[in-house]
């Protein structure tokens, strides 16, 4: 007997489907089962068509927890008999804090039958890209990421990603935590030039990795995204130098180079500073990106002992006063600023704070 099968999005902002639920889908409707896809934002929708005898709920960052346990409570109370499971990353990382919302079964990790499936798209018709996973893991094991938990050591899933890709799919989307540390990346570079669909690396790519024919293969793919790259400590300059010099070689443009700059981490915010002005003056864009407690329930509540409310506050004001969409790019006056500046607070402090104004 086929059984009725809800899954269900909390109402976070997410760009994007949650890929999770689709796979699930799939992997319910092999069994038999008949699936339902509900976006928990939508307050006229959240009535299943048909009742459930299965609930599945899905979970972004921790600090989203909130709707997360709206939507728990709602459909307990809706269909008392139906069992509820929640997953993804808030109820893998937290997963004695998910218990609390009075969800049945709290699922940690991956869901590894699941994991080859192709996600159910026509659960999501207007949605325009297939979202691929080519490897899991990442090599790099930094301690301020979430990534080791939720998917384990760097593993090669696949040589080839034509399977999970869609026709009717005008874009691919990598959600691989290190696509290049993927063995296979050369075949999968090849594959992406012949399917000549627009591609984003949406988690990033690590700089280590960009090699002279990487970066040829970078640019030889039709881009729907900047280039993301991170340079979270000191240690790094090298390698994200040397990226960025291979890519500009190739013809990447330099706006379309972004570089993620961890603050309130480890290091100070003249060391922070010292960073962001390097960034600049390759005349790439810099993306100030600041750390995050894995295990919060409230968003930006955490402060590094290196740092103060007010140095944060500093950052965050002159991304929203100078910069661009929370970025700086390297615009003539911006870099002479930095240039110009004798250490973090003169960077980023502001004209109208220093004259008395208002913004």
């Amino acid at each position: 007997m086929a059984n009725q099968i809800l899954l269900v999005e909390p109402a976070y902002y997410s760009k994007f489907p949650p890929i999770g639920l689709l796979k699930l889908s799939t992997y319910h409707k092999s069994k038999g089962d008949r699936t339902e896809y509900i976006d928990f934002k939508n307050q006229d929708r959240r009535e299943p068509k048909k009742t459930p005898k299965k609930i599945y709920i899905t979970s972004l960052f921790t600090w989203t927890w909130k709707p997360v346990w709206d939507a728990v409570a709602y459909y307990k109370n809706e269909f008392p008999k139906a069992e509820i499971w929640l997953g993804g990353v808030y109820a893998s990382l937290m997963p004695e804090h998910a218990k609390m919302s009075r969800a049945d079964h709290i699922f940690k990790g991956i869901f590894v039958d699941a994991e080859n499936l192709l996600p159910d798209y026509d659960l999501v018709p207007d949605w325009d890209g297939s979202i691929i996973f080519s490897s899991r893991g990442c090599c790099n094991n930094c301690d301020f990421c979430a990534v080791p938990r939720l998917e384990g050591k760097m593993s090669s899933l696949r040589k080839s990603i034509k399977p999970f890709v869609l026709d009717r799919h005008s874009k691919i989307i990598f959600f691989d935590n290190n696509f290049l540390a993927n063995k296979y990346r050369m075949n999968i570079f090849k594959e992406l030039i012949d399917f000549d669909k627009k591609v984003d690396f949406n988690q990033g790519i690590d700089a280590r990795f960009i090699t002279e024919p990487v970066a040829k293969m970078i640019a030889s793919l039709k881009l729907d995204s900047t280039i993301r790259l991170a340079y979270d400590s000191h240690g790094q300059q090298k390698f994200v130098k040397l990226a960025v010099d291979r890519l500009l070689d190739v013809g990447i443009k330099k706006r379309d180079i972004f570089v993620y700059t961890l603050f309130n981490y480890t290091e100070t915010p003249d060391e922070f500073f010292s960073r962001v002005k390097e960034i600049l003056n390759w005349g790439v864009v810099c993306y100030p990106m600041r750390y995050e407690s894995l295990f919060t329930i409230g968003k930006n509540s955490y402060i590094s002992p290196l740092w103060s409310n007010h140095t944060i506050e500093l950052v965050q004001h002159a991304r929203r006063v100078i910069g661009y969409g929370g970025a700086f790019p390297a615009y003539e006056g911006l870099v002479n600023k930095f240039n110009n500046a004798s250490g973090f607070e003169e960077a980023f402090e502001l004209y109208a704070e220093k004259s008395g104004e208002s913004e």
